[in-house]
């Protein structure tokens, strides 16, 4: 067997489909399903039950996958050893940015590791934090840039970028911005502004509400981005519920603290235990443009 059968066999069973497979793997059905009989041949054992145009794995088909998935793992590390070894980088990062990311450092150490190695691509993507982590959990993201709540994820290395409260932000002149601070159940008598469910700043407002006897702020509008969400506050549509520092980008707008709000809304680098040459390189260029002045982030390779 060779790791392209096993490449093609992970593909199938990944699709369920020999169509499918092939469009992954940029060659046709038939040489899809030609390299996975023969593996199923060298192997003595049916890998898929074929109904159609679906392929289901066998019993034989599911212990195999776990070691072929191995296989290929074991593959990968051996390259970026000897990547490491002779100092070379190559090939892809994906990275993770919460929706209506405006961290400028982030942007800083992306160009910073595009400038110090060309030969990696970076795929960008933006999605809500939860989905951001669990496509860190599965692979399909190498590092996220994520809003979360209290605590970084488990089973997750992870570096945090900022730790801060929840602020009220109201028009001045308006009755909250009198106010020197609000609590949780006060601000159920208003509008409220916020990102939507599966960003950390609602989490924590969210959580917030329901520890406080229950009381859970119902919110009349949601936007992806913090800028957006200030804009409505701005123009009377409601309170917009953010972070400190995003609310510092908005000084024609009265920030006043939350009481009650147990745990802090985190903005924290995610990724797993275990990074490669080039993700332990970028992640050199993040502990540079966040914390110029502290030890590099640790990362086991």
């Amino acid at each position: 067997m060779d790791l392209r059968q096993l490449e093609y066999f992970i593909a199938v069973a990944e699709t369920g489909s020999f169509t499918r497979a092939a469009e992954r793997v940029h060659i046709t059905q038939s040489g899809v399903s030609a390299q996975v009989k023969a593996l199923e041949h060298e192997l003595g054992a049916e890998l898929f039950v074929r109904s159609g145009r679906t392929a289901r794995l066998t019993e034989a088909g599911a212990v195999a996958l776990r070691h072929a998935r191995e296989a290929i793992d074991s593959t990968l590390d051996l390259r970026d050893a000897i990547d490491d070894v002779k100092g070379l980088i190559r090939g892809r990062l994906r990275i993770g940015m919460v929706i209506g990311c405006e961290v400028a450092p982030l942007f800083d150490a992306l160009a910073a590791f595009h400038d110090a190695h060309p030969g990696i691509a970076l795929e960008l993507t933006e999605a809500n934090s939860d989905h951001l982590v669990a496509g860190v959990r599965t692979g399909a993201i190498d590092v996220a840039l994520a809003g979360l709540a209290g605590e970084p994820p488990e089973h997750l290395a992870s570096q945090v970028i900022v730790s801060e409260p929840l602020v009220a932000l109201t028009p001045p002149g308006g009755d909250l911005a009198g106010r020197g601070r609000v609590t949780i159940a006060q601000l159920t008598a208003y509008r409220i502004i916020c990102l939507p469910r599966g960003t950390g700043i609602r989490d924590v407002l969210d959580h917030a509400g329901t520890a406080d006897l229950g009381l859970r702020p119902e919110v009349a509008l949601a936007a992806t981005s913090p800028a957006t969400v200030a804009g409505l506050a701005r123009r009377g549509l409601g309170v917009a519920v953010l972070s400190e520092s995003m609310a510092a980008a908005h000084p024609d707008l009265v920030a006043v603290p939350i009481d009650g709000v147990a745990i802090p809304a985190l903005l924290a680098l995610v990724w797993q235990e275990r990074a490669s040459p080039a993700l332990a390189a970028l992640l050199q260029h993040c502990r540079a443009a966040f914390f110029p002045d502290q030890e590099p982030i640790g990362v086991r390779p």
